[in-house]
């Protein structure tokens, strides 16, 4: 189909919208390692895993073989109030770079969690009203998880705690309040009221706090109360399941008007939105029907994949989480304040880490000024406010269409556009008053930072 005849927005019916989730883990010949207990370092039986996580998705994190897992008629009907989610065109912008490239970017940011959130956390909070429970436990670092679980708790009558990374919950107290009009209840991470909260303070009283530390209260807020359990928005292999719907549904779509993607994009934190962007075809890739080039794109600040290890690490600062094989920058190691808060995790989801160890994707980090002006761009010709963790799949993409300009290739690019900025008007105002800096992390700092990795699972 000739080019002419691609809309600008492409729309799949109800009808298309997937009825299953994609296991990428099921096509992998080398697994992911598993997850291993601290204390024995053995590998996590789902007995140990209950105690944390719903027990549905407990069997879903350990599922390496199913390939495809049905999607509950309850989550279909949620998902039908905002997705198909629509796939673009980026005409305007390819105008604006000059470049033969032609680019399309999956937009996720038509809901009001503002973000692809919601694809995951209704899911969980679905499987935790199952299984009778009181409430869920989580963190969130910019606040767009935080936000999405809490309307999926909403929708369920599901009590909703949420540890929010302390220099997020000071830049985003509109997304704050967002949640809070949802039932949820916000508190500030590291907080004193959690004993690792205590500690984490007691040894960093000035931190800014982390994922990773956030993570830690929310894992024992829920395992010290009856009727709760943890859930989390990336990193774990159920939630880029969840999150598969949208590389289904952008496969999908392509498909209809003849589309092959040379390049696919994503920005990556934890690893959820790519992992979800890129399953189908990275399936495709493994079975050897199709090649792609697959990249990652994460903050200077905080480059797990680029300037990582790969190594069991714990998931979480005060190391009560099992351990994971994943590309980390140390446990420990705490991010500066990017204003992409949703990237300020020190590892890789070990699904994304397994295959880029393999050299199945690639992985560049980009500076935060950079990015901005590539937002600044993009919002100025797309008409979209992006948010400064999609902002890094844009940068990505606007050097990738314009090398396609110097060396005249027609090369076809496909991002993830994860969702909106418009609670981010502190880092748009920090870079339109050229305020913003770049801090990239020395290789000292990160060697201090590995020393602490811990020895078991070597």
């Amino acid at each position: 189909m000739s080019n002419e005849k691609i809309p600008y927005k492409i729309y799949l019916s109800e009808e298309e919208l997937p009825k299953q989730w994609y296991n990428v883990r099921a096509d992998m010949k080398k697994k992911p390692a598993p997850l291993l207990n601290p204390g024995t370092g053995m590998p996590v039986t789902a007995e140990e895993l209950g105690h944390v996580f719903c027990d549905e998705l407990v069997k879903q994190e350990l599922d390496e073989t199913t390939p495809y897992i049905d999607i509950p008629e309850e989550i279909l009907g949620f998902y039908k109030m905002y997705r198909p989610a629509p796939l673009v065109r980026a005409y305007c912008l390819e105008k604006a770079l000059d470049t033969p490239a032609k680019i399309y970017y999956k937009f996720e940011g038509n809901n009001t969690s503002g973000s692809h959130k919601l694809n995951s956390a209704i899911a969980q909070a679905y499987y935790a009203k199952k299984q009778g429970l009181k409430g869920v436990t989580t963190e969130t670092g910019a606040g767009q998880w935080g936000t999405a679980l809490s309307m999926a708790c909403s929708y369920f009558d599901l009590d909703c705690k949420v540890y929010m990374v302390k220099v997020s919950y000071e830049q985003k107290p509109f997304r704050r309040e967002v949640m809070r009009t949802y039932g949820a209840s916000v508190t500030p991470s590291p907080s004193m009221t959690t004993e690792v909260g205590k500690k984490i303070l007691t040894e960093f009283p000035d931190t800014n706090g982390s994922l990773g530390c956030a993570i830690s209260e929310a894992v024992e807020a829920a395992t010290s109360q009856e009727g709760y359990r943890y859930v989390l928005g990336s990193v774990l292999s159920q939630v880029l399941l969840h999150q598969t719907v949208i590389g289904l549904e952008t496969k999908t779509a392509m498909d209809k008007y003849d589309i092959k993607p040379d390049i696919i994009i994503g920005c990556a934190g934890g690893g959820s939105n790519l992992g979800g962007l890129i399953a189908p075809f990275m399936g495709e890739k493994l079975r050897g029907e199709a090649d792609y080039r697959i990249i990652a794109v994460e903050p200077a600040s905080c480059p797990s994949l680029t300037r990582g290890v790969y190594a069991y690490d714990f998931c979480d600062t005060g190391k009560v989480c099992p351990l994971q094989k994943m590309y980390t920058l140390g446990s420990g190691f705490m991010p500066s304040a990017n204003h992409a808060g949703g990237l300020r995790y020190h590892g890789m989801s070990s699904i994304l880490s397994e295959l880029y160890d393999q050299g199945l994707m690639e992985a560049r980090a980009v500076e935060q000024t950079a990015v901005f002006e590539a937002a600044q761009k993009f919002a100025r010709v797309e008409g979209i406010l992006p948010a400064p963790e999609s902002s890094h799949a844009i940068k990505a993409a606007v050097d990738e269409a314009l090398k396609c300009k110097e060396t005249g290739e027609d090369k076809t690019i496909l991002f993830g556009l994860t969702g909106t900025g418009y609670f981010d008007m502190y880092a748009y105002a920090a870079y339109n008053d050229g305020k913003m800096g770049d801090y990239i992390p020395t290789d000292e700092e990160l060697r201090r930072s590995f020393d602490t990795l811990p020895k078991i699972g070597k």
